[in-house]
């Protein structure tokens, strides 16, 4: 059995390789720059798009990959795609850029992304109407007053007041609006300590769903009015449910009657 120093060294000549393949890669977009700029072609070509983001997810699957994970790594690529493509055209050097360094701070260290935004509305239908209107994909739960807004990596969590005492109390204390913004970390449980340390005030410990969503919730900040929770996946990459969002109000509802 391989120790852990050879798996890490296996783990760092398979990333440098993924690196040079990156670098392949946005060569071979610069190429194609150069012909749609002689051409005329536009930068976008949505079914260009939609044929690779359906068979990366189709590679993905054959390989045992988690078909949602391997396809944001190819939006995140055809991002930088599009951004190679229209840079190429200006006159100007690109920056200058540092390699990292191992001096981040603990959450600059865990953090991920933006995983989702819950937003607290009044008037659901109204609301849905708007992001559908927009090309999200708005779909149901089981719980007719939450509704989940996806558009390729963006996730907005709907949610009104028809069966959700906590979420009513939020609406006539705040009216519509967002209620918090999730950040994916690598670990809650880090996370939370990290926050207690710096000395933020935290409204929860570590929450924890049947779906292996791990989530800590920050005060609300009275100096920005925004409230933050960082959340760990442990279980299946599955989205937030009606479930998760019920308990999540009334786990903050609990910390703050205490």
């Amino acid at each position: 059995m391989a120790d852990l120093s050879d798996l890490r060294t296996r783990i760092d000549a398979i990333d440098k390789a993924i690196v040079e393949l990156l670098a392949d890669r946005m060569n071979v977009c610069r190429e194609v720059a150069e012909i749609k700029e002689t051409t005329g072609a536009t930068v976008i070509q949505p079914q260009r798009v939609r044929d690779v983001l359906a068979s990366r997810r189709q590679w993905a699957i054959d390989c045992g990959v988690d078909a949602d994970f391997a396809e944001q790594l190819f939006r995140i690529l055809l991002s930088e795609t599009h951004r190679i493509e229209v840079a190429e055209s200006r006159e100007e050097p690109a920056p200058t850029k540092e390699a990292g360094n191992t001096t981040r701070s603990e959450l600059d260290t865990v953090a991920c992304r933006i995983d989702h935004v819950v937003v607290a509305v009044a008037d659901l239908p109204a609301a849905t109407k708007f992001f559908s209107g927009m090309g999200f994909t708005t779909t149901a739960t089981d719980d007719s007053s939450v509704i989940t807004a996806e558009a390729g990596g963006v996730t907005v969590v709907l949610v009104g007041a028809d069966h959700n005492p906590e979420v009513h109390k939020r609406l006539a204390e705040h009216g519509s609006g967002v209620q918090h913004i999730a950040i994916e970390v690598l670990n809650a449980g880090f996370t939370r300590d990290a926050l207690d340390a710096a000395g933020v005030p935290r409204l929860t410990d570590v929450v924890v769903d049947a779906e292996g969503h791990e989530q800590v919730f920050t005060a609300l900040d009275p100096a920005t009015g925004v409230q933050l929770s960082f959340i760990s996946r442990t279980g299946h990459r599955v989205p937030m449910s009606s479930h998760n969002v019920s308990a999540m109000f009334e786990a903050i509802s609990n910390t703050s009657a205490d």
